[in-house]
């Protein structure tokens, strides 16, 4: 079945993405490089097959083989996130949220998350999200000043609240987050302590940053950003709620699970299991860090002051510029960013006061330290011109020296 590609149209467009990928410098922190391996792992006979239900207890025949393949991925999962149970049949993060909540509460129950305007996610309360539609979601968010969580707001909110779900995990915050600070609070309202860890998954499972899985309840997150797997879903529980989890996931948020998707979950786990898997994580800290430090040399001025995983947010006005308006200017120069609110921000969403860093996906690629130095020097000489066709054709020769230099794909 390989080589087949009779359909001009489609492999055309899918051979446009292949070479921008490879040709631009991707920044955008809930994207990835994922491996060779597990593309193939998507690309097999698996995606015929249905299979609603569970290992062993399948409403459809034929899947002795698709359970093997499941009961590995929840092994691994198991294994790398130090859980007692895990379902890895999610389509998306939001449909991971969408099952931890229906197992945590019921509808109209009162949940405490991040504000989205300081960096939660659209599935933490956002008033057209199925969060915001069923249950009533109230807001903590970052301290002014210090653009940091406060522990001791937080508790003020959740005894106000008296949420029956404390939801924790962002999908724009730059700092580690006190997992056992929010246990201690959810303990003392009588909620249960929810954890989104989408965009850190990687880095706890490189053991580079602190887990959240033996604070919360239940853990969800997504496997294609720092995990570096394929687009999907995944939850981690303990042996107590694993029976409402399987329910909600299905039949409660999903029917037939995408058994392909899971093949490459279960690849992607595999890697993460490896020994140069903590080094990537490593690595992926280590140039945010220098990065960041970099533009503020810079004069940029960097939400919260820096980082502590894979991701900044760039407070772009001091430069006369929206993020809407910086994304366009980085486009131009083949670095892809992704507009976004900082916190307290004054501008609409679609313009926004900043724009958000990534170093997953150029790590990947093998970018270390000196090419952050160079890279942020980019992002500065742009910004400081935006319209300048002498800044943009200079720094545009020098991006596509670099990634001619760190191909994804091509020489591996």
């Amino acid at each position: 079945m390989t080589g087949v590609r009779r359909d001009s149209d489609v492999w055309k467009v899918v051979d446009l993405e292949c070479e921008r990928q490879e040709r631009q410098i991707e920044l955008i922190a809930s994207e990835n490089h994922t491996s060779a391996e597990v593309i193939a792992a998507m690309g097999t006979a698996l995606t015929n097959k249905y299979a609603e239900g569970y290992p062993g207890r399948r409403y459809y025949g034929g899947c002795e083989h698709v359970d093997t393949v499941e009961d590995i991925c929840r092994d691994r999962a198991k294994q790398v996130f130090g859980s007692e149970r895990a379902n890895v049949q999610p389509h998306s993060g939001t449909q991971a949220n969408t099952a931890a909540l229906m197992a945590l509460c019921e509808p109209g129950d009162r949940v405490l998350g991040m504000s989205l305007d300081h960096g939660g996610h659209l599935s933490h309360g956002h008033p057209k999200n199925f969060s915001g539609v069923f249950y009533k979601f109230s807001s903590y968010g970052v301290e002014k000043e210090s653009e940091l969580l406060d522990m001791d707001r937080v508790r003020e909110l959740a005894k106000e609240v008296q949420p029956k779900v404390l939801l924790a995990g962002a999908s724009a915050y730059s700092r580690v987050i006190d997992f056992a600070a929010f246990a201690e609070i959810a303990k003392e309202v009588g909620a249960h302590l929810m954890v989104d860890m989408a965009h850190i998954a990687g880095l706890v499972a490189a053991g580079v940053h602190p887990s959240p899985v033996p604070y919360a309840a239940v853990s969800t997150m997504t496997t294609h950003k720092t995990l570096r797997g394929p687009r999907g879903g995944m939850i981690v529980c303990g042996a107590d709620w694993i029976k409402q989890i399987n329910s909600t996931v299905f039949p409660g948020a999903q029917g037939g699970p995408l058994m392909h998707v899971i093949a490459a979950k279960a690849v992607a786990l595999g890697e993460a299991l490896q020994p140069n898997f903590k080094e990537y994580g490593r690595a992926v800290i280590e140039n945010a860090k220098v990065l960041s430090e970099t533009l503020i040399e810079r004069d940029i001025r960097i939400v919260s002051g820096g980082t502590d995983n894979h991701l900044m947010l760039v407070d772009v006005s001091s430069k006369g510029l929206n993020g809407a308006e910086a994304e366009n200017a980085l486009h131009a120069v083949d670095i892809t960013t992704n507009k976004n609110l900082i916190p307290y921000d004054q501008q609409p969403p679609m313009k926004a006061s900043g724009v958000r860093i990534g170093t997953a996906a150029i790590t990947t690629r093998g970018m270390g330290v000196e090419e952050m130095r160079r890279l942020g020097g980019w992002i500065a000489d742009v910004l400081d011109a935006p319209d300048d066709e002498s800044v943009r054709a200079r720094v545009l020769g020098e991006v596509t020296e670099v990634t001619r230099a760190f191909p994804i794909y091509s020489a591996k």
